[in-house]
């Protein structure tokens, strides 16, 4: 979003910790940044043991950033049409063919918003790494029909058909 304005120079991180109220931080994999202060904010996480580490370029921050929203809407979506309680071990075990085909969507928009097209086989093998960081991390949060809602309006401003997230709906409705 801050790529359209020549004068913003953003230090962003993809974060793939959690910290709520009452609990302690919960690491999934290390989270990347990106930007002139990315050293400085990955040795502030380090100093509450968050792992973090900086990224080279501005592709490796687009891919971090694919990779993140690639995660969060195929295990929240996914979870939509599975048991309530169901793990992203359970998706990725127990419903292999659902994920794919909504990672296969959700990607189809990915490279729309980019312009670019993205190593599928690089970012399955990436979500894996992900899930073993907590294998019991729910799939369907609370936000996660207004996910789909937002992916698919998002989806035909672009006049973009992603066929498994329909479908999806028509079955939750």
């Amino acid at each position: 979003d801050w790529a359209i304005h020549d004068f913003i120079d953003p230090t962003v991180i993809s974060v793939w910790f959690e910290k709520k109220k009452g609990m302690d931080s919960k690491v999934l994999i290390s989270s990347p940044v990106f930007g002139p202060k990315a050293q400085i904010l990955v040795a502030s996480l380090a100093l509450i043991d968050i792992p973090a580490h900086v990224l080279t370029s501005q592709d490796e921050l687009l891919f971090e950033l694919v990779l993140k929203n690639l995660y969060i809407l195929t295990t929240n979506i996914a979870g939509l049409l599975i048991e309530k309680e169901a793990t992203v071990e359970d998706l990725h075990n127990q419903h292999p063919n659902l994920m794919c085909k909504v990672s296969n969507d959700i990607l189809s928009l990915q490279a729309q918003l980019t312009g670019q097209t993205f190593d599928a086989q690089k970012l399955e093998q990436s979500i894996i790494q992900a899930f073993k960081g907590d294998l019991t991390h729910k799939c369907m949060g609370r936000s996660a029909p207004a996910r789909l809602k937002r992916t698919l309006e998002l989806a035909k401003s672009f006049n973009l058909s992603l066929p498994t997230l329909e479908d999806i709906t028509s079955q939750i409705v």
